[in-house]
Formats: C-alpha cells, sequence, structure tokens
C-alpha cells in the first residue's frame, strides 16, 4: 500500500486513478459477447459458458425444486444468518414505500402520480472468486417488496449450495450464465432467457461494461456497479486495527478493487499500514488482498475538510468516517455510495445485516448515481383529468406555448373542444 504525506493535486489523481480505468480490450470483448447473443442466443451461451467457465452443459435453467434440494446442506446457523438479514432488508426496503400523489393545480384540473412495480427484473449475482449469496437478498428482496411480477436470474455456472439455497427462497427463473453473456442475455432475450425491464446487480469489469453498453442500446439498468472500494476518513480517535480490517475487508474482493485511506495523523496512519501487514498475512484470500493493495493508497493530509474534499472528489462505493463526530463530518458528504460512522460501524454489516443496500455505485459513478433502492424498482405514472371549466382555464396559455413552439395541431386539439362546448 502506497503512502503519501501531504501530496500535490498532481501525485493525487495519479495515485487514486481505478484499476482498468479505461480498458479498450474489455470493451472490445464484451461488444463481441454482445453482438454473439443477439445473434445466437442460447446457442452462444452454451458455448461461452463451455469456453469462458468450464461448463459442458446445454441446461442453463434450474428449476426450482432443483435447488431447494440444498437446503438440507445448509447449516441450521447460517440459514438463521440469512432470515435475520432479510428480515432487515425487508424492513428497511418496506419503509422507502412512497405514497401516490394527487393535486389540484388550478380550478378544474386535476394531476396525480402513481408508483408501479417494474413488472420483469433481471438479477445478476457475481459467481467468479466469491459467490455473492448476500446480493441475491439485496435484489430480490426489495424486488419483492416492490411488488415486481417475475425476477430472472442469472449466475456464472457451478454455483455453490449456498447460493443455491438463498435463490430458492424467492419465486425466481435462474439461469446458470455469468459475465457479459448474461448481461446481453437479460438485456435482449434469447430462446429461454426472457428479455427483462431493468437489470440489476454487480460485478467484474465485464459485467459492468456489459452493462453500460446495454444501457446505451437502451436497456435500462440500475448503475455501474463494478470492482468493489472503500474510502476511510481517519481522524486521531480512530482505532487502527478496525480501520486495517475494514481496508482489507474490500481488498480481498477482487484484484481489481482498490482502497484509501485518509489520515489526520501521521501515528494513525501509521499503525494503520503495520496492522494491514499482520492482518493480511492470515487471510484465506492474502494473494488476492495484496494484490489491491498495490493498487491502493494510504494518504496524510492537514485536517477533515482536506479530507472530505478529497473523499467528494473520489466518489468511493464505501465511505467510512472513523472520526469523533462522524455525523458533523457526514453533513459535508456530496459523493459517495453509502457512509458508514463511527469506529463501530464496519463496512461488513451493509454488505449483509443492517439492512441498506450493498449494490452501489463504484469508479466514481456515485457523483451521479444512487445505489439500490426500492425506486429502483418502481417507475412513476402520471394522470391528469380536467373539467370543461379546468380546460377553459388552461385554454389561452396552451395555444399561446403550442403556436410559440410551431405546434398548430397541439392548439387545434384545445380550440375543437372548447368550440363544441360553446355551440
Amino acid at each position: 500500500m502506497k503512502t503519501l504525506k501531504n501530496p500535490s493535486r498532481l501525485v493525487l489523481a495519479e495515485a487514486l486513478k481505478r484499476p482498468l480505468q479505461d480498458d479498450s480490450i474489455t470493451k472490445e470483448r464484451v461488444s463481441q459477447i454482445i453482438a454473439d447473443i443477439m445473434k445466437n442466443g442460447d446457442k452462444a451461451i452454451v458455448r461461452l459458458n463451455r469456453e469462458i467457465d468450464g461448463y459442458d452443459s446445454d441446461i442453463i435453467e434450474l428449476d426450482r425444486k432443483e435447488l431447494l434440494m440444498k437446503s438440507d446442506l445448509i447449516s441450521n446457523e447460517l440459514k438463521q444468518s440469512i432470515e435475520l438479514a432479510m428480515a432487515n432488508i425487508k424492513k428497511f426496503h418496506t419503509a422507502q414505500m412512497p405514497t401516490d400523489i394527487q393535486t389540484e393545480t388550478m380550478q378544474g384540473v386535476n394531476c396525480e402520480i402513481k408508483y408501479k412495480p417494474l413488472q420483469r427484473v433481471g438479477l445478476y449475482i457475481p459467481g467468479g472468486t466469491a459467490p455473492l449469496l448476500s446480493t441475491v437478498l439485496m435484489l430480490a428482496v426489495p424486488a419483492m417488496v416492490a411488488g415486481c411480477k417475475e425476477l430472472v436470474i442469472c449466475t456464472p455456472p457451478n454455483p455453490t449450495a449456498e447460493l443455491l439455497f438463498t435463490i430458492s427462497l424467492f419465486e425466481a427463473r435462474f439461469f446458470t450464465v455469468g459475465g457479459a453473456q448474461a448481461i446481453a442475455a437479460m438485456a435482449f432475450g434469447t430462446e429461454s432467457i426472457p428479455k427483462v425491464d431493468k437489470i440489476f446487480g454487480p460485478g467484474n469489469r465485464y459485467v459492468t461494461e456489459a452493462k453500460v453498453q446495454v444501457s446505451a442500446m437502451g436497456v435500462p439498468i440500475d448503475m455501474p456497479a463494478g470492482p468493489s472500494e472503500v474510502l476511510v476518513i481517519a481522524d486521531d480517535t480512530a482505532i487502527p486495527a478496525f480501520v486495517a480490517a475494514d481496508l482489507l475487508s474490500q481488498a480481498e474482493h477482487g484484484t481489481d478493487s482498490q482502497v484509501v485511506l485518509i489520515a489526520t495523523s501521521e501515528e494513525i496512519l501509521n499503525q494503520t499500514v503495520v496492522e494491514i501487514d499482520i492482518q493480511v498475512s492470515t487471510l484465506p484470500r492474502k494473494e488476492i488482498a495484496l494484490k489491491c493493495l498495490e493498487n491502493s493508497t494510504a494518504i496524510l493530509v492537514n485536517n477533515l475538510s482536506e479530507a472530505m474534499s478529497l473523499s467528494n472528489e473520489y466518489a468511493p462505493e464505501h465511505l467510512i468516517l472513523a472520526v469523533k463526530n462522524p455525523e458533523e463530518l457526514a453533513k459535508t458528504v456530496v459523493n459517495a455510495g453509502s457512509v458508514f460512522m463511527g469506529n463501530y460501524t464496519p463496512e461488513s454489516v451493509g454488505d449483509y445485516t443492517s439492512g441498506t443496500n450493498h449494490t452501489l455505485p463504484t469508479s466514481g459513478f456515485a457523483r451521479n448515481w444512487s445505489g439500490v433502492n426500492l425506486l429502483s424498482f418502481l417507475k412513476t405514472i402520471t394522470f391528469q383529468k380536467l373539467t370543461e371549466q379546468g380546460l377553459a382555464n388552461l385554454a389561452k396559455a396552451t395555444t399561446n406555448l403550442a403556436r410559440a413552439e410551431g405546434l398548430e395541431a397541439h392548439a387545434r386539439a384545445v380550440e375543437v373542444r372548447r368550440m363544441q362546448n360553446n355551440e
């Protein structure tokens, strides 16, 4: 992990570059995969499953009964943990349910906005080096709360028993296909996989690039959610062992993840770096974490204002405020996916059990994207109804505006009604 003490803006910009930020090779490969799926459908999926994941089977959809058979392989302790997480996620997302609004903008002019669930949603669940059963909960629970009628779930071949069990808790169609090919299949449909209304879920750089490309082709996505990242702001009250553990909890996600420490105390920064060396040595995913740390930086700054300025510019997926007064500092947060306040709020609880959603914008997209929430699974429809008097009240302004734009038929659609009523 690189250490920088009061660096210049130029040095910072270079140090905080995301890994593989501009990867033309990935873009080209993803473009080829999308074209392949659009042209060849299931045949392309079976072939890519074999080439990429070594999955030599023509069967890509698993029946829910097969998933339920995995229940006996799961310990009661894990089942109880999943139930606790589900309950908290459901509670937090249920609290987000918006209410329809109706108002009379002027006499005889009634306007309404109603919230409606998306009908069919595609949920991508990462596999790879860490099959994220928690992502099933983070996506399927809010979809269920929102009232989505059909869930289509894709994950790479050979999923773990834990992942299969978690998927079995929901009424969903389940397909063993991963990567960019899964995103393309849900975006455009194949003989087996239905086209969805919107695609959700994080993934590696291929998944993220595929989501960006299909979005440009008119398919809605939740956000670009790629390799995981965390930024910790620490003052002299931070506990180095805690900070190191938080940084490593993201570093173990993947070699293309990134972790950043911004400290106002040189002593805390140095102690945290020492703690990282101690803790990483015993991690099962040590090699992955060490590779991630090569792309990661610890930065010493003068004060918390400077630290927050850097954080807002970086726009982290996860932001941890390991400071004396996190509530006060949190008021200055402008760009972040999710914020964890105080020494006893590890990022891990947001990943699993607190109730907030862990599907968050990465790679700086927190500047203009939100993390997944209940509204992500809803759309709005506006309604309006005018009385005869209401139309009379709007007639002159409406026709004036229509004609100012050169749209005569718009104006006449009002006037024909007024003329008929005056006869």
